[in-house]
This record gives C-alpha cells, structure tokens and sequence, in this order.
C-alpha cells in the first residue's frame, strides 16, 4: 500500500510530536509532514487513546501481579516515559510562572526557563499524587478503562486553546498549532474524545471528560488573563489538569 488515509498520516504524526518512542520507519514516512500540525488536532483524541491503551496495559499486568498502590505508581510512570513527560513539564512550568503575582514579561520568562522551582514541584507532586491516589482506588478493569478515557479527552482538551486564543510567543513548540483550527475541526476532536469516554465508561465517561474538559477551559481562561493566551507550556498545563479531573472524577463514581 503505497498510501495511507490522511486521517492515519495526521495520527501518526500527533503521536510522533505527544510521544518520545520513535515510530518504526515503515509507519514514521507515512506521517503527514508536511501539514501544520494543527490540522492533526481533529485526531489529538485518538492519540491519546494510542497512549491510553499503552498505559492500561501497564496497570492491567502490573495490578495483576502487585498492590494496587504500586501497580498505579507504574502505570502512572509508564505514561510519563512513553510521553517524555512533555506535559508534566508544561505544567511545572505554568506553576512557576504563574503560582506568583509577577508582570507578564516577567511570568513568560519563567515559564521559559528550563529550573523548577517551589510552584512547580508543588504542582508535579500535586499532579502525580492525585493521579496515582486516583487510579488505586479503582478495581483493575475499571482503572484501564479511566486511563483510556483520561488519556484521550486530556489531548482533545487541548483544542479550544487552538480554536479560541493566541499563541503569545514568537516561537516555541506552541508555535507548531500556533495557525489554529476550525470549528468543525475544534467538534471532531470533543466529539471523538466523549465517544471514546461513552464507549469505554457509558454516561459516568462522558460526566468525567465533560470535567476534564471544564477543568482545562478553566485553566485556559486563567493563561487569557494572566498572559494574553497560550504557550507551549500551557497547552501541557491543560492536558495536565483534564487528565486530573477525569482520574479524580472516575475514582469518585467508580472507587471499590
């Protein structure tokens, strides 16, 4: 097959830019290149379920073999790994930032540099603690189907930055969506997103990505103000706290 659909391109190459495992050369040359990589975002959902499989997998053979506390620790490293803990750093990053009251020249020069500080180890600690606590609490089929759900809204939650505000920095990997998207293209990604979490966790699913995806429209609200939009370091704070609030939101309607 010489060709593959353009919607497996776009997938392929959301997963090149959300992941740091190299793709096979075969699968690498059919990734759409030469696009923006905001015309992917329609598919940011289903790389995110990519990477949700991934991590349940993980839980499900951990969880098998361990307590539930460790087998969560794993799974929660695993998705960490898997991603380069790209948006981890993003939100690090925001905390420091903005965990202060500081100018905006002053919050985007922080943001940019490479050094945690208090703000952003509290938020990782936050982050990972609330994730972990969140995904033990849960039965064993139950956590991979969270992880699932989580992994694909916490991607497709990151569209309405793209829709709606402007990247503020003049270069960075923000400026890679930096052209924005439809609406039509801003509804294909929700809508994949809250079909995956109907699939996968019926109408408990969709209440926990519809929190997600508020909990990430928060935060973006809060970059309007505080920065005038969104940065690179800001679409992973997104991801961040959509990922929380579904995991905290299944493990309240789901927890043994």
């Amino acid at each position: 097959m010489e060709q593959v659909a353009p919607i497996a391109g776009r997938l392929l190459a959301a997963l090149q830019f959300f992941t740091r495992l190299p793709l096979p050369a075969a699968l690498s040359r059919h990734a759409d290149h030469d696009a923006p990589l905001s015309r992917a975002a329609p598919v940011f959902g289903l790389a995110g379920l990519v990477i949700g499989l991934v991590v349940a997998l993980v839980w499900l053979v951990a969880a098998s073999l361990l307590p539930a506390g460790v087998a969560a620790g794993m799974a929660i490293g695993a998705g960490m790994l898997l991603t380069g803990a790209l948006h981890e750093d993003g939100l690090a990053d925001c905390a420091d930032g903005l965990g202060a009251p500081r100018s905006r020249e002053a919050a985007l020069a922080i943001m940019r540099d490479s050094r945690v500080g208090t703000f952003g180890v509290i938020a990782l600690v936050l982050s990972v603690g609330l994730r972990w606590a969140a995904l033990a609490s849960l039965a064993v089929g139950a956590g991979a189907l969270a992880l699932i759900i989580a992994h694909a809204l916490a991607r497709a939650a990151i569209t309405p930055a793209l829709r709606f505000s402007t990247y503020v920095r003049p270069q960075g990997a923000g400026s890679l969506v930096a052209d924005g998207i439809s609406t039509n293209e801003l509804a294909t990604a929700l809508g994949v997103a809250l079909v995956i979490a109907l699939v996968c966790g019926g109408l408990g699913g969709v209440v926990a990505a519809l929190a997600g995806l508020g909990a990430a429209l928060v935060a973006l609200l809060a970059f309007e103000r505080r920065i005038g939009g969104y940065t690179g370091d800001a679409l992973g704070g997104m991801e961040q706290i959509a990922e929380i609030a579904v995991l905290v939101m299944l493990a309240g309607m789901w927890s043994l």
